[in-house]
Parts: structure tokens; C-alpha cells; sequence
């Protein structure tokens, strides 16, 4: 399916607001304007979106034929109600948000004036910059939406050079949970043992680490659970406890690392869970480790 070419417009020039906004127009469509009014967000509209106006939200929405909501999720609900109580919202007109947590029924004021309805979010991390617009190529995006209009949002997806995949809203919380835990504390376990390696002296623990957390991030993608590897699998409670042992001490040194022993500890039961579960660990073994990881 096809979409029309539409006015589109965007609220806000964020990092997702200005990238959705850069590929549309790539891919014909007209923005006629955008909520931009930090300096950031204003840097942004003229780097990514040259000769795009910066207008207030009301006149955005009345004059798009399309509204991207490209909000926080804690500024989405608001900002719907009071959109709804100005009576803002036109008949016709597509209304889509990118918050990953909700649905397309967060936005049932739009619905109830004869908007049409949508719920589309990009599976992606954004920099603000340029390099966002190429990371939409191929990337997935979840959209929500009654069984009719989703074809318009698979549609609006593949124009941007996505790939839509369908998702109902009652799933999308634990769908936002999902790429919260993948990818927002696979970020914080990597810094947590850049900054251990950065204690013991190597400068660059970023470039130390990087072949090892993508050949493991990569066995992960393709293969789940059957490529884990490290002591916790090998059943090795020896090397275990002298990790916590070793975590503890430096806790106790460097308050400010405090954190990462916390972390090994509750990822360490969790990886004991799941390798009992597979069968590559024996009851006594997981017994064994489980013991050592308690919070003391």
C-alpha cells in the first residue's frame, strides 16, 4: 500500500521527531512545520530539516494532514488531552505517536474527532544527527493500530525504509519493556566494566572490550542462550566467588563502583536460572553458586 503524499507535521524536533520527519520528506511527503523551541531542538530542525518552520503544536495539528508525535512518554498523555479539550484534532487526518510503551489507544481523543490512529515506534537508539535517517533503513518498527489502519501504518513504515511488524496494544508495555532490558542495560553492564577496566589502568576499555562484547552480542542474536559461555555455565563456583570476592573488595575501595558487584550478583542468578533450565548445569552446581552470589 501506498500513502499519499501528505503535510506532515512534527511534534517535537527531537532526536525521533527530526529523524522520522528527515525520512518522510525523503520519501515525498511535504513537512510543513515543527514544535521546536530549546536550542537544541532549533539546531536540529535547521540541520535535519532545512527550511522547515518551527510553529506552536495547536497550528501544527491543524494544518497536517499527518501529526507525528514524537514526544517523551511522560508528555504523550497530556499533551493528547489537551489537544483534545482545544479541539485540535480534525477528521481524517492521520495522528501517529512513537512512544514505544503505549498503543494506538492512548490516543482515543484523536479517535472519538474522526482521526485516524496509529501507534508506530522505531526499535532504535537516535543521536540527533544525520546518521539517524540511515539507521531507519531496515530497522524494525512495531505499529499498533485497528486491523484497518494498519496497512497505512505498515505503509508509512516501509516508506521510511523500515520493516513494520505489528504489535497490539495490550502487548506494548511488556514490548517496551523488552527493549529496555536489551538494549538500555546492555549499555549499563558494558560501562560498568569499562569503568572496572579503567580501575586497573587500561586507558581505552571501550576499544579492550569491543571484539569480545560484539562476538558475544552476535552469538546472542543468532543463536539465543546455546553460544553463553563463562564460568556460571561451566558450573565453576571456584571462579565465581572469587569474582564476588574480588567485586566486594573493590566496592569497599571505590564506593562509586559499588554498583557492579549489585549487577554480577543479580545477572549471575539469572544466568544460573537459565543454565539449570537448559540442562548444562546440575542442581548442585546452580545450588552451589546461587549460595555464593547472595547479597550478603
Amino acid at each position: 500500500m501506498n500513502t499519499a503524499r501528505m503535510g506532515v507535521g512534527i511534534v517535537s524536533a527531537g532526536k525521533v521527531g527530526a529523524a522520522i520527519g528527515s525520512a518522510l520528506r525523503a520519501a515525498g511527503h511535504s513537512i510543513i512545520g515543527a514544535y521546536a523551541t530549546s536550542e537544541a531542538s532549533l539546531d536540529r530542525l535547521e540541520n535535519m530539516l532545512p527550511g522547515v518552520p518551527a510553529l506552536d503544536v495547536q497550528t501544527i495539528v491543524e494544518r497536517s494532514q499527518l501529526v507525528v508525535l514524537a514526544v517523551p512518554d511522560r508528555e504523550l498523555i497530556p499533551l493528547v488531552k489537551g489537544l483534545t479539550k482545544l479541539g485540535a484534532w480534525q477528521s481524517g487526518q492521520i495522528v501517529m505517536h512513537t512512544a514505544g510503551r503505549y498503543g494506538a489507544d492512548i490516543l482515543a481523543g484523536a479517535a472519538a474527532a474522526g482521526a485516524l490512529t496509529l501507534a508506530v515506534h522505531p526499535a532504535m537508539t537516535f543521536t540527533g544527527t544525520s546518521l539517524d535517517v540511515a539507521r531507519l533503513q531496515g530497522c524494525p518498527f512495531s505499529v499498533s493500530a485497528s486491523p484497518m489502519l494498519q496497512p497505512i501504518g505498515l505503509a508509512l513504515v516501509a516508506e521510511m525504509g523500515g520493516e513494520g511488524v505489528v504489535i497490539a496494544d495490550v502487548d506494548r508495555p511488556l514490548y517496551h519493556a523488552a527493549l529496555a532490558h536489551g538494549a538500555n542495560h546492555l549499555v549499563t553492564v558494558v560501562a560498568q566494566a569499562e569503568r572496572v577496566l579503567e580501575q586497573i589502568g587500561i586507558a581505552d576499555a571501550g576499544a579492550y572490550l569491543r571484539p569480545l562484547t560484539q562476538a558475544a552480542l552476535e552469538g546472542a542474536l543468532s543463536s539465543g542462550e546455546a553460544l553463553q559461555t563463562g564460568p556460571v555455565v561451566r558450573g565453576d563456583a571456584v571462579t565465581v566467588e572469587g569474582h564476588v570476592e574480588q567485586l566486594d573488595e573493590l566496592a569497599a575501595d571505590v564506593p562509586e563502583l559499588a554498583d557492579v558487584a549489585h549487577t554480577y550478583r543479580a545477572l549471575a542468578r539469572a544466568t544460573i536460572t537459565r543454565a539449570l533450565a537448559r540442562g548444562v548445569i546440575s542442581q548442585t552446581q546452580a545450588g552451589q553458586m546461587t549460595k555464593i552470589v547472595e547479597e550478603a
